[in-house]
């Protein structure tokens, strides 16, 4: 392999035959790049704008309303400089914002762009994401829009994924309402558990997570580093758009079917909510 790879050849074949619905582990190669150091990451954290910086308390239970997560009472570099012991979860939203980053998050995709590109076609809206957690740290269940592979770095957690098509763990009302600007935080029931499979993370570990299955994160007993890569995908914007539509069906009394997932495309609903999209903003640019 070259040494100058972030994912070897197995770890593409690995990806190869899971994506795009299959949540896989795959071995990566990224460990003392410069921009992942503390002082890099700090100097990241100040030079973002702070709406893209969160952080907050992490002794946290598996599911939780996101009003009721506490502030850790902290500004961003204490959080960064005590994230051994003060019991914090933190990410840094958007990192290709900043130059540097921006061309490792594009050189770092570019790897698996073949593997993506043959079955879901462009890889769009590039987006990377840092996530640095203390000690024991739980990130509650949630789902995220976007196709992701999550790259540990320092310290170890445990992934629980769950099935993308289980629309009891995230009703068609959660997605709509997400797609509204909603919070990805999703309710949990403690019968949910069993649904499940724990990936173990350690550092030289990536997993694929597929488009809005729903997982949450329990950091290990050091603290963590992970770098999220993500992307969309001409199919996952045809799911966001049936879920639009089945939102205005739902305003008529109507219980719409969810989306189907991939290799299904959605076609019709997708269409049918752009051209009312379209209409809208014609009317109110009139």
């Amino acid at each position: 392999m070259d040494e100058t790879r972030i994912f070897g050849d197995a770890a593409l074949a690995t990806l190869r035959s899971a994506y795009p619905e299959t949540p896989t582990l795959l071995d990566h190669g990224l460990a003392d790049h410069p921009l992942l150091s503390h002082a890099a990451l700090t100097e990241l954290a100040l030079a973002m704008r702070p709406i893209d910086v969160e952080y907050n308390r992490a002794d946290l239970p598996v599911g939780i309303d996101p009003a009721d997560v506490p502030e850790n009472g902290l500004g961003i570099k204490e959080t960064l400089d005590s994230i051994e012991t003060n019991g914090s979860w933190m990410v840094l939203k958007f990192i290709e914002q900043i130059p540097a980053y921006r061309d490792f998050l594009h050189e770092t995709l570019a790897e698996i762009e073949p593997v993506v590109r043959a079955v879901t076609g462009e890889m769009l809206k590039l987006e990377g994401f840092v996530f640095l957690s203390s000690p024991g740290a739980v990130t509650p269940f949630h789902m995220d829009p976007e196709h992701n592979i999550l790259l540990q770095i320092r310290g170890g957690k445990t992934m629980t994924v769950f099935p993308a098509d289980d629309e009891e763990l995230a009703p068609g009302t959660a997605h709509e309402a997400f797609h509204r600007g909603g919070h990805r935080n999703l309710q949990w029931r403690d019968d949910f558990a069993a649904r499940g499979r724990a990936f173990d993370l350690p550092a030289g570990k990536a997993i694929y997570v597929p488009v809005k299955a729903p997982h949450w994160v329990k950091n290990g007993p050091a603290p963590s580093l992970s770098l999220s890569i993500t992307w969309q995908s001409e199919w996952a914007y045809r799911e966001m758009y049936a879920r639009e539509m089945n939102a205005t069906l739902r305003r008529f009394g109507l219980e719409p079917a969810p989306p189907r997932r991939f290799p299904h495309q959605n076609y019709a609903k997708s269409l049918a909510w752009r051209t009312i999209d379209k209409a809208r903003r014609a009317t109110r640019r009139g």
